[in-house]
């Protein structure tokens, strides 16, 4: 079955790279002064709050990216 995407508008992130032998989650913050439009599969997106929308990533890393669409419009494109 061929994945499905959505186009958002996405700036800033936030990459876990996983926990430290501390079991400290170790984050990378990448910031952005503007907004760009990418298409991310559906399948990807794991969950979704007013500011970020979590997404999985290669080696078992998750992305936190802000994106610049209305939360509630968000939510009815993806229930």
């Amino acid at each position: 079955m061929k994945d499905k995407f959505i186009e958002l508008t996405l700036g800033s992130y936030i990459i876990s790279h996983g926990y430290n032998t501390k079991n400290k989650e170790m984050m990378e913050h990448i910031p952005s002064d503007t907004f760009s439009k990418k298409l991310l599969p559906i399948s990807r997106i794991k969950s979704i709050s007013e500011k970020y929308i979590l997404t999985d990533y290669v080696n078992g890393r998750w992305i936190y990216w802000e994106y610049k669409e209305d939360y509630e419009a968000l939510k009815k494109l993806l229930v």
